[in-house]
C-alpha cells in the first residue's frame, strides 16, 4: 500500500460522521481494504470499469449495512428470523442513514400491477373520484343526485320565519296487505293523520266503531287521484332555533324511512295561514286550501337514481380493479379478453372491401356474406372500392355492426359461434381469435358504471388511458366548483407533484394503465425514483443503479434535475453511473479501479468535476481537501499523464479526452435491404423502414419514440416466423420485402437473464463447463474412486452438496421483508461434497476453479488446457474478464447477461456465419466507456464476417460508430412513432430540430 493510501487510512477517522458517511477498510468481493468518506446530503457518483467494485461498494457494503442496522433495530421476535444477516466485510461504517436502494430489476410479474398502482397516482385518483366525482346519467347526461336530511332541512329553513310547513310521505301499501291493515298499523305506530286527495283526515275518523268492537275503515281503494300520504309533522319555520331544527331533522328522517326513500315537503302560502290554522285547529275533514292559491310542494328522494337507473354511489372500491366490486365483470379486472381480433379479420388495411380486405369473407362459401354489401353499398353511400385505411371510423364500424341492407361482422361471428359443434367452424373461429382489449371497459379494467363518474368532463377511464404528459396538463388546467375544490385540494397537490416527477424522469409517454411487467429495467427504476420523490422522505440515503439506462441524452438532463431535487430535499444520493452528463452534475465523483475484477477494487480518485479538469485547484486544508485529493499516484501511463491523476483512471482519461472511441475512418456501404412496410403497432404511425444488410445499423430516438416496438415487436418476430423459429405474434405491419434470402437465422440478444435457475452460470451458457467436468473426471483420484464427469456438476445428484442442492446458499422466506439468502452451513458455500473437493487439478479443486475470474482462468489454463482457454476468451473479448466462472446468472446485471450471450455467438463455430441477423437491445447497459470500446470491437467482428447487426441504442459513442442510423421521433408516446431520418451519421449531424442530431454533432 503506498503512502498516499496510508495517510488516507488515518485521515478518514478524524472526520465527523454527522457530515460524512465513513466506510473504513471495505473488503467485500474485490474491494482492497479501501476507506471512503462520502459527504452527506450531496449527489455522489460512483464510477469505474464494469466489475471494478462500484456495486460492491454501493450496494454490497453501504446498502447491506444500512439494511442490517435497520434489522438490528427491530424487535427480538422479528430478529430471530433475521439473526444471521451477515455484516459486510468492513472494519466499520459510521454515519449510515436509512438506506433505500433503487435497482434495475423489474421486480413484479403481477398481471394486475400497472404504472398507476406502482407510482401510487392511481390510489390518489380513486380517492379523488370517490370524494369529488359527479355521476352523470348515460341516458340524459344529467347529474345524478340524492337528497340528504340536511339538504331538506336547509330547504325548509331557507323560507322566511313563520312559514308553515308540512312534512308528508306517500303511504306504501305492502304487497299482500290490505289498506285496512295498513291504517291499523299506522295507528299502532303512533301516526294520527293521513292526507286523502289533498284533505287532512284523522285515521280514527275513517273507522267508525263496528258493533262487535272492531274497526271498519271507510277508505277504500281506489283512493282518488292523489293517493294516500302520511302526515309526519307540521311546524313553523324558526331561524336560529335548535329545537325546531332537530324536530325537522327527525321528521324528515322518519319520512324517508316510511316512504321508502321519498319525502314530501308542503310549504303553506302566507295568505292562507290563518285559514289553514283554523282548519287544522278544528281537526275537521274540510278541504285544504287549493294548491293553485300558491302552495308550494317539493318531493325529495334519498335514492341515487335518475332516468329509471339506480346508480352506485362513488366509493374508493368502485374504482378499484383489484377488487371484485370494482373490477370489470367481463375481463375480471385484467383489461384483456380472448375475443375476435380485428387485426386478424382485416389483416391488410391497404386494400378495399371489394378487393378482399375482410379475410373471413374471401372464400366462395363465405362470400355470400359479402355479396349484399357489394350489391347494396351504393344505397347507403358506402365506398366499396376505397382502401380500408381510408374509410372514416364510422364506415369502419359499420362493417362490424351492419345495417338493414347487409349483416355485419358481429352477426357473422355470432352465426359461426352458434355452430361450433362442427369442427370446421371451430377451426375458423380459432383463426380470428386473439387477446384484445376488453370492449366493456376499453382495457381500463373497471366496471362500466365507474365511467359515469366524472371530474371536469373526464372519467377515470379517460384519465388512465391518457399519456402522463397529457394527464399532467389536464390536472394543471382543471377548474372545479368551490365544494369540490375544497374536498380535493390536498389530493390534487399529491397527484400533480407525482405526475410532474414522472415527466421529469422522462416517462411522460407512459399511460397509467400500462402493465408494470411490460416496462424495461430503466423505466421501472425511474418509476421507483419518481415514487420516492413523491413520498418526500428526508435524511435518507438513496443508492441508485444506473438510472440513465434506456434514456436518450435529452432525457438524461431531466433525470439529473430529479436527482438534484432528491438531494436538495435533504438526502444523500449515491449513483452508480457511467453517463458523462450525470458525472458533470455530481458534487463528487468516486472512481473505483483501475481495472476490473482482481485488478480493481481500489479508490483511484475522489473529487469534483472541476478538480478533474484542474487537479491543482484541490485545496489541501481540512476534510474537504482530503476528499478532493487524487488518491493514486503510482503507475504513470506513457500517454500524456493527467496532472496528478496518473494515467490509471480510465474514467478520467475518457472524460478529459486523453482516451476516446474513434469515429470509423470509413463506413460500410449497404447494398441489400429488407423493408418493413406499414408498421403501426403501439404508437408507430404506419411507417415504412428500410434495414440495410451486412452493416451495423443503430435504431435510435428519444425514450418512448417506438424503437423497441419497431425492432423487438415487429421486425424480429416477423423475420423469425418466416424462418420458422418463433411462436409469438408479430406486431401490426403490412408487409416485409427485400433480400430476405440473405438471412437464414435471426438472434435476439437482449437483457433477459441467461438462465431460469439460480444454478445457471456463464461457463455453462458458453458450453465450457462440459470441458471442465471432463477434465476433473480424468484426474488420478477421480479414476480411482470412479467419479464420472456428472459428479462435478451441481445440477444433478452425485457430487453436489445436498443440503443446498448445489446452490451454495439457502433462501429463508421472510413474511414481511425481502427473502434473505444465507451461505449454506453444510458446504460453506462451496456447492460440493467434501470428498469431491479432494480431487485437485494443479492444486485447485472444482470449487476453486469455479471461483476464478475469466481473466485468471485464461492465464491459469493457457499452457495446460489451451482449448479451454480459447473457449473462455470470447467472454474476455466482450469485457467480462472480471466475472467468476461459476457466478450465478441471477447476480449478473442485464447488460452482463447480454454480453454473455454475445460471447456465446462469438465462440461457437456459427453454422450460419455471415447469414445471421443479430438484434441487440441497448448493449451498452452498465458499460464504462472503456468497455464500450471492447464491445464495439466484438460487434464489428460479427459484421466483418458478413452478419447483419441492428442495435437499439441511445449511447452516442455507439451511434457515431454505426454505418447506418434509423431515427424515430420526434418525441415520445403519441408525439412519436414517425420515421425522422435514415442514413449515415454524417448526414444526420446536418439535421436541424432533431434531438439525436443535436447530441451527435458534438461527437463527430
Amino acid at each position: 500500500m503506498n503512502n498516499t493510501q496510508n495517510t488516507h487510512h488515518t485521515d478518514v477517522e478524524t472526520l465527523d460522521p454527522k457530515h460524512y458517511i465513513i466506510i473504513k477498510g471495505a473488503k467485500v468481493n474485490n474491494l482492497k481494504n479501501i476507506d471512503v468518506a462520502i459527504p452527506r446530503n450531496k449527489l455522489v457518483v460512483v464510477t469505474g470499469l464494469s466489475g471494478s467494485g462500484k456495486s460492491s461498494l454501493a450496494f454490497d457494503t453501504l446498502f447491506a449495512e444500512g439494511q442490517r442496522m435497520y434489522v438490528e433495530s427491530l424487535s427480538s421476535y422479528a430478529r430471530q428470523f433475521l439473526g444471521r444477516m451477515e455484516k459486510p466485510e468492513v472494519d466499520y461504517i459510521k454515519g449510515v442513514s436509512p438506506a433505500i436502494a433503487i435497482e434495475q430489476k423489474v421486480a413484479t410479474k403481477n398481471p394486475r400491477s400497472t404504472v398507476g398502482t406502482t407510482t401510487e397516482i392511481y390510489d390518489y385518483l380513486k380517492l379523488l373520484f370517490a370524494r369529488a366525482g359527479i355521476t352523470y346519467s348515460p341516458v340524459s347526461s344529467q347529474e345524478v343526485k340524492k337528497d340528504t336530511v340536511t339538504d331538506v332541512v336547509n330547504f325548509i329553513l331557507s323560507h322566511e320565519e313563520g312559514t308553515r310547513v308540512m312534512v308528508l310521505t306517500p303511504l306504501k301499501v305492502k304487497e299482500g296487505r290490505k289498506i285496512e291493515k295498513e291504517l291499523e298499523l299506522l295507528l299502532q305506530k303512533g301516526y294520527t293523520r293521513i292526507v286523502v286527495d289533498g284533505e287532512i283526515k284523522q285515521i280514527e275518523d275513517l273507522a267508525p266503531p263496528a258493533p262487535n268492537g272492531g274497526a271498519k275503515y271507510t277508505v277504500t281503494p281506489p283512493l282518488g287521484d292523489g293517493g294516500l300520504e302520511i302526515l309526519i309533522d307540521r311546524n313553523v319555520v324558526k331561524h336560529d332555533d335548535e329545537d325546531t331544527q332537530f324536530r325537522f331533522s327527525d321528521s324528515i328522517q322518519t319520512s324517508f324511512f316510511e316512504g321508502e326513500g321519498e319525502c314530501i315537503v308542503d310549504i303553506m302560502p302566507s295568505a292562507s295561514l290563518g285559514q289553514q290554522s283554523a282548519t287544522l285547529g278544528q281537526q275537521s275533514a274540510s278541504p285544504m286550501p287549493e294548491r293553485s292559491r300558491g302552495q308550494r310542494r317539493s318531493t325529495f328522494t334519498d335514492k341515487f337514481e335518475l332516468d329509471g337507473i339506480a346508480f352506485e354511489e362513488p366509493s374508493v372500491n368502485l374504482f378499484t380493479f383489484n377488487n371484485p366490486y370494482g373490477a370489470c365483470k367481463r375481463c375480471e379486472g385484467f383489461g384483456k379478453v380472448l375475443g375476435i381480433d380485428p387485426e386478424l379479420v382485416i389483416p391488410d388495411k391497404n386494400i378495399s372491401v371489394f378487393e378482399g380486405a375482410i379475410a373471413p369473407w374471401r372464400t366462395d362459401r363465405m362470400s355470400e356474406w359479402l355479396a349484399p354489401l357489394l350489391r347494396n353499398g351504393i344505397r347507403f353511400d358506402f365506398p366499396i372500392h376505397r382502401a380500408y385505411k381510408d374509410l372514416t371510423p364510422e364506415q369502419q364500424q359499420l362493417l362490424w355492426t351492419g345495417n338493414e341492407f347487409f349483416q355485419g361482422l358481429d352477426a357473422f361471428f355470432a352465426d359461426i359461434e352458434s355452430q361450433v359443434h362442427k369442427v370446421q367452424y371451430r377451426v375458423m373461429l380459432s383463426r380470428y381469435r386473439g387477446r384484445t382489449d376488453c370492449p366493456d371497459c376499453r382495457g381500463s379494467r373497471l366496471r362500466k358504471d365507474a365511467s359515469y363518474v366524472k371530474i371536469g368532463k373526464a372519467s377515470i377511464v379517460d384519465l388512465v388511458l391518457m399519456p402522463i404528459s397529457d394527464l399532467s396538463t389536464f390536472f394543471k388546467n382543471l377548474e372545479l366548483p368551490d365544494y369540490q375544490k375544497a374536498v380535493s385540494k390536498r389530493i390534487l397537490i399529491e397527484i400533480n407533484s407525482r405526475l410532474e416527477f414522472m415527466e421529469r424522469v422522462g416517462l411522460g409517454y407512459l399511460t397509467l394503465n400500462r402493465l408494470t411487467s411490460s416496462l424495461s429495467g430503466g423505466e421501472f427504476q425511474r418509476i421507483k425514483l419518481a415514487t420516492s420523490l413523491g413520498s418526500a422522505l428526508v435524511g435518507s440515503m438513496y443508492i441508485l443503479d444506473e438510472p440513465s439506462i434506456g434514456l436518450h441524452p435529452r432525457d438524461t438532463q431531466r433525470l439529473v434535475s430529479v436527482l438534484e431535487s432528491l438531494r436538495d430535499m435533504g438526502n444523500t444520493v449515491i449513483v452508480v453511473e457511467h453517463e458523462e452528463e450525470v458525472m458533470r452534475a455530481a458534487d463528487q465523483i468516486i472512481d473505483i479501479g483501475p481495472n476490473a475484477g482482481t485488478l480493481g477494487g481500489e479508490l483511484i480518485f475522489q473529487g469534483s468535476w472541476e478538480e478533474i479538469l484542474n487537479p491543482t485547484a484541490a485545496s489541501d486544508g481540512g476534510a474537504e481537501g482530503l476528499l478532493s485529493k487524487v488518491k493514486l499516484t503510482k503507475g504513470k501511463s506513457n500517454k500524456t499523464p493527467l496532472s496528478g491523476a496518473g494515467g490509471l483512471s480510465h474514467t478520467i482519461n475518457f472524460l478529459t479526452g486523453i482516451d476516446q472511441i474513434p469515429v470509423p475512418i470509413q463506413r460500410r456501404k449497404p447494398t441489400d435491404f429488407i423493408e418493413l412496410k406499414g408498421a403501426r403497432e403501439n404508437n408507430l404511425k404506419e411507417i415504412d423502414v428500410k434495414f440495410p444488410l451486412g452493416v451495423l445499423t443503430v435504431v435510435t430516438g428519444v425514450s418512448g419514440s417506438g424503437k423497441s416496438t419497431l425492432v423487438r415487436k415487429i421486425l424480429f418476430p416477423a423475420i423469425a416466423r418466416l424462418k420458422g423459429e418463433y411462436s409469438e405474434d408479430a406486431g401490426k405491419y403490412s408487409g416485409l420485402i427485400g433480400s430476405l434470402d440473405r438471412i437464414t437465422q435471426v438472434e435476439m440478444i437482449d437483457q433477459n437473464p441467461i438462465g431460469k435457475s439460480s444454478r445457471s452460470n456463464p461457463v455453462t451458457y458458453i458450453k465450457a463447463y462440459d470441458y471442465i467436468r471432463q477434465m476433473m473426471a480424468e484426474q488420478q483420484l477421480s479414476k480411482a474412486r470412479d467419479y464420472k464427469p456428472a459428479f462435478f456438476s451441481f445440477n444433478v445428484d452425485g457430487g453436489r452438496c445436498e443440503a443446498c442442492q448445489g446452490e451454495g446458499e439457502q433462501t429463508i422466506e421472510m413474511q414481511f421483508m425481502a427473502d434473505v439468502r444465507l451461505k449454506c452451513e453444510s458446504c460453506a458455500g462451496k456447492r460440493f461434497k467434501q470428498e469431491i473437493l479432494e480431487v485437485k487439478y494443479h492444486e485447485k479443486d472444482i470449487a476453486d476453479i469455479l471461483a476464478m475470474t475469466v481473466d485468471e482462468a485464461i492465464e491459469f489454463f493457457n499452457t495446460t488446457e489451451p482449448k479451454l482457454a480459447d473457449k473462455l476468451r470470447p467472454l474476455q473479448d466482450v469485457g467480462l474478464g472480471y466475472i467468476r466462472l461459476g457466478q450465478s446468472s441471477s447476480t449478473l446485471s442485464g447488460g452482463e447477461a447480454q454480453r454473455v450471450k454475445l460471447a456465446f455467438f462469438l465462440s461457437k463455430g456459427n453454422a450460419d456465419k455471415g447469414k445471421t441477423l443479430f438484434v441487440f437491445d441497448e448493449p451498452t447497459t452498465g458499460l464504462h466507456f472503456h468497455d464500450i470500446k471492447k464491445l464495439l470491437k466484438a460487434i464489428n467482428a460479427l459484421v466483418d464476417q458478413g452478419d447483419t447487426v441492428i442495435i437499439i441504442e441511445h449511447n452516442m459513442e455507439v451511434i457515431k460508430s454505426a454505418d447506418w442510423i434509423i431515427d424515430l421521433g420526434p418525441d415520445g408516446g403519441d408525439k412519436g412513432g414517425f420515421l425522422t431520418f435514415e442514413g449515415t451519421p454524417e448526414a444526420m449531424s446536418k439535421l436541424e430540430d432533431n434531438f439525436t442530431a443535436d447530441f451527435l454533432k458534438g461527437k463527430l
